[in-house]
């Protein structure tokens, strides 16, 4: 791929993390047809040529990253389950975009919802696939995460990102320094700031929710991915704080895996025996 090659003037076996800025920036021309490549030298070609170059550099570029999606696409693909005939107008829209994610994690993102769709149609709109388009490797590795660490609670189909619980109500509370205890996000990897990200990417709801009064005496599951824990309220004062996903980030996490921390895991145990029964 031309993304792989080294520019002329940078030594073969010179690691692209060492490069000095200059190097880097360098390497950046062949980008704009300002580096020479086999029988094309930019010095002795017209602005025009150079522009032709470039574009036609760039268009073999879209079409490597619609081949390596098509090919992790098949990879996912079984012949044992019946397929489904696309939308003629939203796999137009889908390779318009496709062509221009370059990155591979991402293009393998691209190809496990090209494999979803042949199979059930409609699962990923076309706001989801624009907002997908924009949606950088590290937005994508803090939705892993942050998906890693959601619970559903009972039965529930849509996971929540718990924050905090609290004490509403009742004398409890006023023999208690902080009504609200922490859970503890972002000492696992989802400081605020980071939800932030994952919010102005419309991955999760700006606002945050609560549950409604936990019944005390009544056992509940939370369930985190493989991991499930059985509380009980120990009163009748207690409530969650959660961040939830957006519609968009519910498509999104059929297919994002979760990195699912089990650090994170003994430490909610932790926090919620204050006010919880654990098991």
């Amino acid at each position: 791929m031309a993304e792989n090659r080294q520019l002329n003037d940078a030594p073969q076996v010179e690691n692209a993390l060492d490069m000095s800025a200059r190097k880097k920036v360098l390497r950046l021309g062949r980008l704009l047809g300002l580096a020479s490549e086999q029988d094309y030298h930019p010095a002795s070609a017209t602005l025009g040529q150079r522009a032709s170059f470039r574009l036609a550099q760039q268009q073999q570029q879209y079409q490597q990253n619609l081949e390596n999606i098509y090919a992790m696409a098949l990879s996912y693909s079984s012949s044992e389950v019946a397929g489904a005939e696309l939308d003629p107008d939203w796999i137009h829209q889908f390779f318009q975009m496709a062509e221009q994610i370059h990155n591979r994690k991402m293009q393998d993102l691209w190809g496990r919802i090209l494999a979803s769709e042949t199979v059930n149609p409609g699962n990923f709109s076309l706001r989801t696939l624009a907002t997908l388009q924009q949606l950088t490797l590290r937005e994508a590795q803090l939705m892993e995460k942050a998906l890693g660490m959601t619970v559903k609670i009972n039965n529930e189909q849509r996971g929540k990102l718990l924050g905090n619980y609290r004490v509403a109500g009742g004398l409890g509370q006023y023999f208690r320094k902080h009504s609200a205890v922490n859970l503890g996000l972002s000492q696992f990897g989802l400081p605020y700031s980071n939800l932030l990200t994952l919010m102005d990417a419309g991955l999760i709801h700006k606002s945050e929710f609560e549950t409604g009064i936990l019944p005390a005496k009544q056992a509940m599951t939370l369930q985190l991915n493989q991991q499930q824990l059985t509380i009980t309220p120990k009163n009748n004062h207690l409530l969650f704080g959660y961040y939830r996903f957006t519609a968009i980030g519910e498509e999104l996490a059929q297919l994002v895996p979760p990195r699912q921390d089990l650090a994170y895991v003994d430490a909610l145990k932790t926090l919620l025996q204050q006010d919880f029964q654990v098991n």
